[in-house]
């Protein structure tokens, strides 16, 4: 006993003063007993890391919400905002269902034990899974509100005690074990993120490249106390901000030619990723269509990329691969739809997330995105959108009124037994899969009559190429 516990404090007394050296060293030798649950492993890694978990709880990820620092004119409320109170067009909400039954599905990328209703509590730090961040076995696995899986069948407490013995500092394979599958699947959500960036190639990522920099998410998205900043136009609140230039300045360009001038020229008013990510969905593909009125029917269409295009419970689907982005000024806020908020259904399509920025202003510049397009179910009476019970609700009997009334009981939303489908769209931030520079666009592919870019959209008559060149003539 007294050697035990000479060991746990020698461990944290390393951990105050070199952090960096636990994540490196073997954790097996302090690997004692065996564990019978998640929670039995948490117990165990709050002896020396008490810190780290009282840290961990306060973030986003792990209350999945947050300050809305991202959307103008919420700064400032007081209230917060993330996942577990907003609406999207993939699975729509984790509110539906009177205590919130959906969630058991969605928590499966929710880094905690049981949570699986409303009646989760945030502040029980043995609810941590530490190991879906830090085992690095390739054992371990999840299902839904955080159940144990293994890689082979059964539950086996060698295997288990395997991943304890394996933790480290995250890898992309840690880190993709939920970014890699929101939405429901491989590379649905994000469009540049997904299961081929676990081991990608140069010609892929050049920063994740494995015959290249091999670099991890943290090289980027910098974490202190457990906070990981970064910031997505899906999302409402950030840790800190990740830009191009932290890493490779504002004039990245070789500024002695006259190429590179005119490129650095450009890096003023056009983020790096609008040139150096061509496409999206390069090695798998992403969903880029969701029509939710579709359920319950009998359909048979025909696969896109060796993906199903339609399921019984969610839907049709409609899937892109080699995706062209479509661009847009940003400046670094987003105008976000909240629950609730009444939907004039004659100006067409809503946007659930948009970000916001012009040509006018000095500070935005023309970004990348992905937007996902859909259809999703909306009170014909109280003209908002509605939340439904999907979860053993809707998946299960296929009935919108009966889905939509059970939503209520959790949404807190009333319906009034009157309902239709409007089209959504939902804009998300395209960072991922940097191609390298030999592959970056040219001239060309932007200007001179390039259908890439729809120049109107961007408050342009034309492109502005044409324009100067008439001049120059």
């Amino acid at each position: 006993m007294r050697s035990n516990c000479i060991i746990i404090f020698l461990f944290a007394f390393l951990g105050l003063l070199y952090p960096h050296y636990l994540s490196a060293i073997d954790h097996g030798q302090f690997i004692t007993g065996t564990f019978c649950s998640g929670e039995d492993v948490t117990r165990f890694c709050i002896k020396c890391h008490r810190k780290e978990a009282e840290d961990f709880i306060k973030t986003p990820h792990w209350r999945w919400k947050g300050p809305p620092r991202l959307v103008e004119g919420l700064e400032d409320t007081g209230q917060e905002y993330g996942k577990i109170n907003l609406i999207n067009n993939f699975c729509i909400s984790i509110q539906g269902g009177p205590d919130w039954q959906n969630v058991e599905s969605c928590s499966r990328c929710h880094p905690s034990y049981g949570f699986k209703d409303k009646n989760f509590d945030f502040n029980d730090i043995t609810k941590i899974d530490c190991l879906i961040c830090h085992e690095q076995s390739g054992f371990y696995h999840r299902g839904s509100a955080g159940k144990l899986e293994f890689a082979v069948k059964g539950y086996d407490e060698r295997l288990l005690k395997r991943a304890v013995a394996s933790v480290g500092k995250p890898t992309r394979k840690n880190c993709g074990a939920c970014h890699f599958f929101g939405g429901g699947g491989d590379g649905v959500k994000h469009g540049d993120l997904d299961s081929s960036l676990i081991n990608p190639s140069r010609r892929l990522d050049v920063h994740m490249g494995t015959d290249g920099l091999n670099m991890v998410c943290q090289d980027c998205h910098r974490t202190k106390n457990h906070r990981i900043s970064g910031a997505s136009t899906l999302l409402a609140t950030y840790d800190g901000r990740v830009y191009c230039e932290n890493c490779h300045g504002h004039a990245p360009h070789n500024d002695e030619d006259k190429s590179g001038h005119i490129l650095n020229k450009h890096a003023i008013r056009v983020a790096c990723q609008s040139c150096h990510i061509p496409y999206f969905a390069r090695e798998l593909p992403t969903k880029l269509y969701w029509d939710w009125s579709a359920v319950g029917q009998d359909l048979h269409p025909p696969e896109q990329f060796g993906k199903e295009t339609y399921l019984k419970h969610k839907g049709l689907f409609r899937w892109g691969k080699n995706v062209i982005p479509e661009y847009a000024w940003y400046k670094g806020k987003i105008k976000r739809y909240l629950k609730g908020e009444t939907i004039d259904t004659r100006r067409g399509i809503l946007f659930i997330s948009k970000p916001l920025g012009s040509r006018d202003d000095d500070v935005s510049k023309i970004y990348p995105f992905k937007i996902h397009r859909g259809r999703q179910p909306l009170d014909s009476v109280y003209k908002y959108l509605l939340i439904p019970h999907l979860h053993n609700g809707l998946w299960s009997h296929y009935n919108w009124e009966r889905a939509l009334i059970d939503g209520t009981k959790g949404s807190g939303l009333p319906f009034s037994g009157k309902y239709e489908f409007v089209s959504t769209a939902y804009y998300g931030s395209i960072n991922h899969q940097v191609a390298p520079k030999e592959q970056a666009l040219k001239c060309k592919d932007c200007h001179y009559n390039s259908r890439r870019i729809r120049w109107n959209a961007l408050g342009y008559k034309e492109d502005p190429a044409l324009r100067m060149r008439t001049h120059l003539k």
